[in-house]
């Protein structure tokens, strides 16, 4: 196929396939007839100066196209189709197990059931309908179910969020996950757009449909079921033991547990699995209009329904020398609650796939390492996400209200009381100091990174807007170290640690492919 790049289309013009393939036909100089296929590749907006565009890369088979002449700025492509890879000879004993059922479990679990291995999937959350209903009744009236939540049960951490896809992992297995959402529910355009994503409701369509696809697979995913303990014998894993439940049976685990499961940290850390203390990143999420920010990035044309909902992505470095950044943002979204253990506080943001709400929300975080929480072992940063968890907890009332606090005060500058944001956060917010939460180096840093921040976007030092807090499970603050080339413990055999809480990914797309790959070493290594 033939990859074009460049193709724009201004903003008053609706783009469409027509109106690209017009654009193909004047590009490559053939006729309409002879564009036999045409494939959208990416799509993103160039918002530079007053004439916003969008640009659109893609691949064109034509006919007879060695008879076509390309530009330089033309590349000839071929698209190479995703296999699984053929199965190894060593014995398997019992079915693999797969622990978590959130992108990478779900994932691992999908190949080996499409490879015929019948996994047993274990999530000691709710089915996604009744982990919703569970959900909502946390955020009305802060009772918390600790073992169903925002971090836990069907589709993880991820299914609560707005479904961002973007990911800086260059791998070709991308493309594979993203057509299996799309079989599942997601829209197509999650294939090419720029900065692709799903939303928090149709993900809880795409994460049912993927579970049931691997239980039509010879797959078994149990919900409600939680792992009490491993069992290992001569540095093998032979077993699970599963509370209220029988023993299972197996010398395959993947561990796919998520970035806040920090009873399996502790349970890992008994038998002695390898693990260490990794950096991740603490702050706040910061919410403004959304309009204000579609003004700040679109100028005149933010009322453009073909443009969306304008995002954002800031970087900045202290005089502390930390990193600090956005992250995870939210167009049009919420700021929710999201507590797996009681009397802790922790915030995170939401959207839908419209991204409709009137505030648009990020996450503002701050570097930290090792270092900076005393490393005594690898659950020292848990134990350093805890304490500032606890504090927020505390602050905030000792009922889930999270503590708030405008850009205003935050900075020491006036703000107008009548033209105040309101917070989107449940159950309820609670104006206060977040000196009296958070570490002097990260409040310094949050400082200094919005003052600067607001010279890249306007706006995004309104003293009128608001921080909430606090913003703690960016990452695992752990990483269970395996062998780089089979993906398997160092030293316990048969236990493959995967995803986003064993260190080896950030966000749904990255996680999602770990999966992938852990599932095709395993593959590989037994026989069916």
């Amino acid at each position: 196929m033939i990859r074009i790049s460049q193709i724009k289309i201004p903003l008053e013009k609706k783009a469409n396939k027509d109106l690209i393939k017009q654009k193909v036909v004047k590009e490559l100089r053939v006729k309409e007839k002879d564009i036999l296929q045409l494939d959208i590749v990416k799509e993103s907006i160039d918002a530079r100066g007053e004439d916003v565009k969008l640009i659109y890369t893609v691949d064109v088979k034509v006919k007879n196209e060695n008879k076509v002449r390309l530009k330089k700025s033309h590349q000839k492509v071929s698209k190479k189709e995703y296999f699984l890879p053929e199965s190894g000879s060593e014995e398997m004993t019992n079915r693999p197990v797969v622990i978590g059922f959130g992108p990478a479990g779900m994932f691992a679990g999908l190949q080996l059931a499409q490879k015929g291995y019948n996994p047993i999937i274990l999530e000691q959350g709710e089915e996604v309908d009744k982990r919703s209903e569970t959900v909502e009744k946390f955020w009305n009236e802060g009772i918390l179910n600790n073992r169903s939540n925002v971090q836990f049960g069907e589709g993880g951490a991820g299914t609560f969020s707005d479904g961002k896809l973007m990911t800086r992992v260059k791998d070709p297995r991308i493309g594979e996950v993203f057509k299996e959402f799309v079989s599942c529910g997601a829209k197509e355009e999650i294939l090419y757009k720029n900065k692709p994503h799903i939303g928090t409701d149709i993900l809880k369509i795409v994460v049912k449909n993927i579970r049931e696809k691997i239980n039509s697979l010879g797959g078994e995913v149990r919900f409600d079921t939680k792992v009490q303990d491993l069992i290992i014998e001569e540095n093998q894993i032979k077993g699970l033991k599963i509370e209220g439940q029988e023993d299972i049976n197996t010398s395959v685990v993947v561990l796919a547990i998520g970035h806040s499961a920090r009873d399996m940290f502790e349970t890992l850390n008994k038998h002695e699995v390898k693990m260490e203390s990794k950096p991740f990143a603490i702050g706040l999420r910061i919410e403004h209009l959304q309009e204000e920010i579609n003004k700040s990035q679109y100028k005149k044309h933010y009322n453009n329904k073909n443009l969306g909902a304008a995002e954002y992505k800031l970087t900045y470095k202290s005089s502390t020398g930390r990193g600090v950044y956005t992250f995870c943002m939210c167009p049009g979204g919420y700021v929710v609650a999201s507590a797996s253990e009681e009397e802790h506080l922790v915030v995170n943001g939401m959207s839908y796939n419209a991204r409709a709400g009137e505030n648009s929300n990020s996450a503002l975080i701050v570097t930290v390492k090792p270092e900076d929480y005393k490393d005594e072992g690898p659950l020292s940063g848990v134990a350093f996400q805890r304490e500032i968890e606890r504090k927020a907890f505390d602050v905030g009332g000792k009922d889930y209200t999270a503590p708030c606090q405008r850009i205003g005060d935050f900075l020491g500058i006036e703000y107008e009381e009548d033209n105040k944001i309101e917070g989107t956060y449940r159950p309820a917010l609670k104006y206060t100091n977040f000196e009296d939460i958070l570490p002097e180096y990260i409040i310094e840093s949050l400082k200094e990174a919005i003052i600067h921040m607001d010279k890249k976007l306007k706006g995004f030092a309104n003293p009128n807007a608001l921080l909430t807090g606090v913003e703690t499970r960016t990452s695992s603050p752990v990483r269970i170290i395996r062998d780089e080339e089979e993906l398997e413990s160092i030293n316990i055999k048969g236990l493959y640690p995967c995803g986003e809480g064993a260190g080896y990914a950030g966000g749904i797309t990255s996680s999602a492919v770990d999966g992938v790959k852990v599932a095709e070493k395993i593959i590989m290594r037994y026989a069916l």
